[in-house]
């Protein structure tokens, strides 16, 4: 039986988790940060007034963190592994955000 730490199939054991730069985090995080601004921005007018605002700034800070993340930490796993959780943060704060507001539009 092999040993499960070996298997190229399993999720941490993908080089974008194990031996990558982190540059496609970067670019991918920017990716998702700038789509979220974009619809973040759309939204800023609607009730709950100052949410959109609020979202928006947070999906900024967590991709400047990103990027301070990718200059000042060490290559390696651990680096990879904030990147992909700061950017898995910024596809939440977006989506929650989004799904607050578009719950308030409903009127019954």
């Amino acid at each position: 039986m092999s040993d499960p730490e070996l298997d190229p199939t399993k999720v941490t054991n993908q080089p974008s988790l194990t031996s990558s730069t982190g540059r496609i985090w970067l670019v991918m995080g920017g990716l998702f940060a700038l789509i979220a601004a974009g619809v973040l921005i759309w939204l800023l007018p609607l009730p709950p007034h100052g949410l959109a605002g609020v979202a928006l700034a947070i999906v900024v800070l967590l991709y400047a963190a990103m990027v301070i993340t990718q200059l000042l930490t060490r290559r390696g796993r651990a680096r990879l592994g904030i990147l992909a959780a700061l950017m898995l943060s910024i596809a939440a704060v977006a989506l929650v955000s989004i799904l607050i507001i578009a719950a308030s539009q409903v009127r019954a």
